[in-house]
């Protein structure tokens, strides 16, 4: 696990918007906005959803109904786009693990469906870090990329 001089957090490595789905849809215009940084923010929420969070392919991601439901994300986030600052592993060790037993990964939902709190980045943790673990969590081990021209 990095030391807290040493992560790095999402928000600061994806550039400062606005970003847009793969069929040129805006999704959020700026970081704060991406992440529900203010209270009106939250409320309002990005335009991220199963209809914008589209594979790099601009298919739909099976959510919460669909079989199988793949809308689980790796992120390793907290709602705000932040590494965590304990001491746990949301990451699988860096993103270098897929073996049971060693950590888990912090997961957000593509649909905002589910978890209890409607965050893309950031609503549960996955059971484990193995292939089997993700997809039994609710997932298929995607990740969100963002683009930066």
């Amino acid at each position: 696990m990095p030391t807290s001089a040493h992560r790095v957090h999402a928000r600061d490595r994806i550039g400062n918007g606005p970003w847009f789905n793969q069929r040129g849809q805006r999704v959020a215009q700026s970081v704060s906005e991406l992440h529900g940084d203010t209270l009106d923010q939250a409320r309002l929420g990005n335009a991220l959803g199963k209809q914008f969070s589209l594979t790099e392919k601009g298919t739909i991601v099976n959510g919460v109904g669909d079989m199988p439901n793949q809308h689980d994300i790796l992120t390793g986030s907290m709602s705000d786009g932040r590494a965590y600052t304990d001491t746990m592993d949301h990451t699988c060790s860096n993103w270098t693990s897929g073996a049971d037993g060693q950590g888990s990964a912090q997961l957000g939902h593509s649909d905002k469906q589910g978890g209890g709190n409607g965050s893309w980045n950031s609503t549960h943790p996955s059971r484990g870090c193995s292939q089997p673990n993700l997809v039994s969590t609710g997932g298929a081990g995607l990740l969100y990329c963002f683009a930066v021209n």
